[in-house]
């Protein structure tokens, strides 16, 4: 049936495809069940991280549904967890069009996309309206007119804003598309910004009602881009400051290997590509604070094998997104069924036994 509804959409430019059918999630969620039954998750795939039960580690990664307009409808596709976002305080059109391409030889996308949303404001309206339950983490940037220089103010408006909706908080300072964003990943901007970011946090916390006290993790979105040494010792230090997960990892700039006619477009290359790199990114990062805090593998998964892999490296759990552009549900559904059989293959009974059980070994890249 997917196979079908894409044909359908691909032939429409991607950025309209995109827009029609979170639309329809929005209007009709039940629509998600005709082209993929939920998945019944077996017992070994169950986690209990941040205080949250994950039925399975498959989530949806930011970017897909930015102003959260879908959620029931995307829960219904079988997701245990969804990212929305990216945020910023203010709502902006991003970038230019056209900022989406297909790379279907490369089973990839580029974006250039920029942060388009309609601003916390609204992001908060659209939690308010959800109606299935669902772990949702909120996906957090800097409006692109504000300078790093004041861009902790931005993460801390946006976190206020939907703090009592958010089970998880991401500081989002990897995207390759607003400028000058990917320097606060430098030790001396990142450090200072998730220090703030936490203690804005905490406040917020300790100002809740004692009955429902509310303090959500905050997690940082890493770069594939960064340097192996860069990478291991922001884990290190981040872990230190007390954040709470890492996400490895966001878009790459690279362009290795590619044969669609779009591979020059500048943006953010995600898919089938990145999944080498991405993989050996939670490698790195689960060698240098092993199970100090949960790693999120994100990257190229479009398999369960491909899952699989992450988790061993060191991810607890995985989010998916270009492939589910390209496989729809069925995706989450087989990722979901095909994990116990991968576990059990490797003479484990739950999956937190896999978690890092080849860490070392893919911390080598291999392309």
């Amino acid at each position: 049936m997917y196979s079908f509804l894409r044909r359908v959409l691909f032939r429409l430019e991607p950025e309209l495809a995109h827009k029609i059918t979170l639309h329809t999630l929005s209007l009709m969620p039940s629509v998600a069940r005709l082209f993929a039954s939920s998945p019944s998750p077996a017992p070994q795939l169950s986690q209990t991280l941040w205080g949250y039960k994950f039925s399975h580690p498959v989530g949806l990664a930011a970017g897909l549904d930015k102003d959260g307009i879908a959620i029931d409808g995307l829960l219904a596709c079988g997701f245990s967890f969804l990212e929305v976002g990216t945020v910023t305080p203010r709502p902006q059109p991003g970038n230019a069009k056209p900022r989406l391409f297909r790379l279907r030889e490369d089973e990839a996308l580029i974006n250039r996309m920029g942060f388009n949303n309609q601003g916390a404001a609204s992001l908060r309206k659209n939690l308010l309206r959800r109606r299935r339950r669902g772990i949702i983490g909120v996906n957090c940037g800097r409006n692109k007119t504000t300078p790093n220089e004041l861009a902790a103010e931005d993460y801390l408006l946006s976190m206020e804003t939907v703090y009592p909706l958010a089970d998880y908080i991401v500081i989002n300072v990897s995207s390759p598309n607003t400028p000058g964003l990917r320097d606060l990943q430098a030790e001396a901007s990142l450090l200072p910004l998730a220090e703030t970011v936490l203690r804005k946090r905490d406040e917020l916390h300790q100002a809740s009602n004692a009955l429902a006290a509310h303090r959500p993790p905050v997690l940082v979105k890493l770069s594939p881009d960064l340097a192996d040494d860069a990478l291991v010792q922001l884990a290190k230090r981040l872990t230190e400051i007390g954040i709470d997960g890492l996400i490895a990892t966001n878009t790459t700039i690279r362009r290795d290997g590619l044969s669609s006619v779009h591979q020059s477009e500048s943006g953010g290359l995600s898919g089938k590509p990145l999944r080498s790199r991405s993989t050996q990114v939670v490698s790195l990062l689960y060698q240098a604070i092993g199970q100090t805090v949960p790693i999120i593998g994100c990257g190229g998964v479009s398999s369960a094998f491909d899952a699989y892999e992450k988790i061993c490296a060191g991810a607890s759990l995985i989010q998916i997104y270009t492939g589910f552009i390209y496989q729809g549900p069925g995706l989450v559904r087989n990722i979901v069924e095909e994990l116990p059989k991968l576990l059990e293959r490797d003479g484990f009974d739950h999956l937190r036994q896999a978690v890092g059980c080849r860490s070392a070994e893919m911390a080598e890249r291999v392309d």
